[in-house]
C-alpha cells in the first residue's frame, strides 16, 4: 500500500456509509477514505462534503480506476457486487464488498475466482465477527465453557415494517432480482455467518422457504436444518411477518449452553450446573470499525488478521441456497 496507508474509495455511499462504515475508514489508523461514488452525482458530492472526503464520483469505473484509490469499498446492494467486483480486481484492487455477498453462490464463486486470479484479497462485510460481543463467545467455546458442543438453535421473527407493504414502492431488500431474496438473505446472513465462524463451516444444509403475508414475492418465512462439518447439528426459523420482534441464538453443550441475539444488545449469557454468568457490551459507534481495522493491518502489515473473506462470506451464500432450494455445488470452495 502507498506509503503503509489503505486510500480507500466506496461504491454507493447510501444509508449503511453514514454512520455504520463510513466514518470507519477515516477512523482506523492507516486508513484514510479518499473518494465516494453514487449515480446520482449530487447526492455523492453531498456525501464528499459532509464527511470531508476530497473527491466524488458518478461513474464506478472512474472511482475504480482512479490510481489515488488504493481500495475499494462495494456498499450497493447485491444485484452490483459480482461487476464491481470483478472490475475492482482486474484494476489490482483489493475489495471489501457489503453482505450478503452477492445474490447467489454462483456469484460468489466468480468473485472469489477473479480476485483469486488477480491477486487482490475479498472482504465481506460480516462486520459481527470482529466485534468484542462476539469473539467473547467465540473465547467461550474455545475454552470448552459448555462442554462439547451439540446443536445450536436460532430463532428470528419480526413484524412486517411498513415500507414492505407499499406494493408500489418496495425496497430491494425484498427484490430477489436485486437482493437475490427477501429478508432471509438480508438477515439471516448475519446469522448464518456468526454460526461459521464460531461453530466452523457447515457442510450439508435443507429446509423450506415460502410467502405468508403476501406483501411482495420473496419469501418471508424459513425454516431450516443443518450440520456442521465438526457434527454440531442446527435448526433455524425465520419468519418476518410476526406479532412481535423475537432474536435469539442458543448454542447447546454436554455441560451449559451460551445463549445471545445477533441484532440486539441484551446480554450474552452462559448457563451451567453451577448457575449463570452475562456479559454486556456496547455497540460500537461504527459497527464495521473493528473489522475494517483488522482489514487495515492485514494490508499494512501483511498477514492474516481478518476473519471475514470471499471465501467465509461464500460458504454463507451458499447454506442460503441450500436451505430456500437453490443447487448449488460447495466443492466449488474449499471449507
Amino acid at each position: 500500500m502507498h506509503d503503509k496507508k489503505v486510500r480507500w474509495g466506496i461504491i454507493g455511499c447510501g444509508d449503511v456509509t453514514e454512520k455504520k462504515s463510513g466514518p470507519a475508514f477515516q477512523k482506523v489508523k492507516n486508513s484514510e477514505l479518499v473518494a465516494v461514488m453514487r449515480r446520482t452525482g449530487d447526492l455523492a458530492k453531498d456525501y464528499a462534503e459532509r464527511h470531508q472526503v476530497p473527491k466524488w464520483y458518478d461513474d464506478a469505473n472512474a472511482l475504480i480506476n482512479d490510481p489515488e484509490v488504493d481500495a475499494v469499498y462495494i456498499a450497493t446492494p447485491p444485484g452490483s457486487h459480482k461487476e464491481y467486483t470483478l472490475k475492482a480486481a482486474a484494476a489490482g484492487k483489493p475489495v471489501y464488498v457489503e453482505k450478503p455477498m452477492a445474490r447467489d453462490f454462483d456469484e460468489c464463486t466468480e468473485m472469489v475466482a477473479a480476485c483469486k486470479e488477480a491477486g487482490v484479497p475479498l472482504y465481506v462485510a460480516y462486520y459481527r465477527r470482529a466485534q468484542k460481543r462476539f469473539l467473547k463467545i467465540k473465547e467461550l467455546l474455545d475454552q470448552e465453557a459448555i462442554g462439547d458442543v451439540r446443536f445450536v438453535s436460532s430463532t428470528q421473527y419480526q413484524k412486517a415494517r411498513v415500507d414492505v407493504k407499499d406494493s408500489e414502492h418496495l425496497p430491494w431488500r425484498v427484490q430477489p432480482a436485486v437482493a437475490g431474496g427477501g429478508l432471509f438473505f438480508d438477515l439471516a446472513s448475519h446469522t448464518l455467518d456468526i454460526l461459521d465462524f464460531l461453530l466452523g463451516p457447515i457442510q450439508e444444509a435443507k429446509g423450506f422457504a415460502s410467502n405468508q403475508g403476501g406483501y411482495y414475492e420473496a419469501e418471508d418465512i424459513v425454516t431450516g436444518t443443518y450440520q456442521f462439518t465438526s457434527g454440531v447439528q442446527g435448526i433455524g426459523k425465520w419468519c418476518f411477518t410476526a406479532f412481535e420482534d423475537v432474536d435469539m441464538n442458543e448454542i447447546v453443550g454436554s455441560k451449559g449452553k451460551i445463549c445471545f441475539s445477533t441484532f440486539g444488545d441484551d446480554p450474552v449469557t452462559l448457563t451451567t450446573i453451577e448457575g449463570k454468568e452475562q456479559w454486556s457490551f456496547e455497540r460500537p459507534l461504527h459497527v464495521h470499525q473493528p473489522l475494517v481495522e483488522t482489514i487495515v493491518k492485514e494490508l499494512t502489515e501483511g498477514g492474516d488478521w481478518c476473519p471475514s473473506t470471499g471465501d467465509s462470506g461464500a460458504r454463507t451464500n451458499w447454506v442460503m441456497d441450500a436451505i430456500v432450494g437453490k443447487e448449488r455445488h460447495l466443492s466449488a470452495l474449499k471449507i
